[in-house]
């Protein structure tokens, strides 16, 4: 592995200076952390991290390789990857390739060495931040000050309809602001049948395929930015049942008049703590997001069902009138935990009680 000297320089002005991998080049990010232990590749194909530069609390990432065929996307979506330590020789009977190379093929700057802990301290007490990694001392700050993330659903979307399953089984249409495979894979190993459309479809065009279930993906960015979806999913809101997923969670809130507001450093990794409002059970489940939906806002409109453990913020809401059901995380994830698989149950629950 190549010793470059690299430069990672945060918004708030402080650098740190550690040794290049992945591909060559300067890039600004949002800089952000993710707690998983392992799922590094499911991390970097997950469309979530769309324009953000990812941190692995964990020290030691590569241990075990790169194997393709657990990407979550056709691609990785970071702007950049940072590790305390990268694994130069994985072992693994799966592994079809070392990480570093990975990253390189893939154009991903990245930068190890670095102390991660004190960087994640940083991020949980400042909050998440622009940040760059370059190859000289980067002086000026306002090129960080002006970074955005902007049109992220956009652009990690599907541009054509794809399909998946059995077409004998029950139809439902995924509107994907950036769905992983896994949540694909779930629901067609759950007998259904899955049309994939592109975030620019409208009511009509998913009311054309004459769906029994909709269900609104995870994706990135700002929830409130994607104005023509959230006007979109009004005019289909209790026409039939719903399910609502990661930014699909926070884009039902707002297309039925609830609020959204951006997190100080969000929940991101296969640790996020869960607690069943009805019944007091704890599940930790798998999550990617800096925005909530702000409870107070949906508290009148549905059961908020779900609480974060740590921060009590909203982590899902049965709209019943509306025949909709919304989680911030992951019912399952490669990576992380499947105790909330029953979450599609349910979804599918609802689709039966229609037909």
């Amino acid at each position: 592995m190549e010793n470059a000297k690299v430069y990672l320089t945060l918004q708030n002005g402080k650098t740190f200076v550690g040794q290049r991998i992945g591909a060559s080049g300067d890039v600004i990010g949002e800089l952000v952390f993710t707690t998983g232990v392992v799922g590094y590749v499911e991390t970097l194909t997950d469309p979530n991290y769309c324009g953000q530069t990812v941190v692995q609390t964990f020290p030691l990432i590569g241990n075990y390789g790169v194997m393709p065929e657990d990407a979550e996307s056709r691609k990785s979506w970071v702007s950049a990857y940072i590790v305390r330590e990268i694994c130069d020789e994985p072992s693994n009977f799966r592994c079809k390739g070392k990480l570093n190379d990975y990253l390189k093929e893939n154009g991903i700057v990245g930068i190890c060495g670095i102390d991660t802990r004190e960087l994640t301290k940083i991020i949980r007490e400042v909050g998440v931040m622009p940040a760059a990694i370059t190859s000289k001392p980067l002086k000026d700050l306002e090129k960080l000050s002006s970074y955005k993330i902007e049109n992220a659903v956009n652009k990690v979307t599907c541009q054509e309809v794809e399909y998946y399953g059995n077409p004998e089984n029950a139809k439902v249409v995924v509107w994907d602001m950036g769905v992983k495979n896994s949540v694909i894979n779930a629901l067609v190993n759950k007998n259904l049948y899955v049309i994939k459309v592109p975030a620019f479809y409208t009511a009509e065009q998913i009311a054309q395929l004459n769906p029994q279930g909709l269900v609104v993906s995870n994706g990135p960015g700002n929830p409130a930015e994607n104005v023509d979806v959230i006007a979109e999913l009004k005019k289909l809101m209790g026409k039939l049942p719903v399910l609502g997923i990661g930014l699909g969670h926070q884009l039902v809130a707002l297309a039925v008049g609830g609020k959204t507001q951006k997190m100080k450093h969000g929940h991101r990794g296969g640790n996020q703590p869960v607690k069943c409002l009805k019944c007091g059970k704890v599940f930790l489940t798998n999550q990617n997001h800096g925005y909530e939906v702000v409870t107070s806002s949906v508290e009148n409109l549905g059961e908020v069902r779900f609480a974060n453990v740590n921060d009590g913020s909203c982590e899902g809401v049965f709209y019943h009138d509306l025949n909709a059901i919304t989680v911030q995380f992951y019912p399952t994830a490669c990576g992380g935990g499947r105790d909330t698989t029953f979450i599609y149950d349910k979804f599918i629950e609802k689709i039966k009680e229609v037909k």
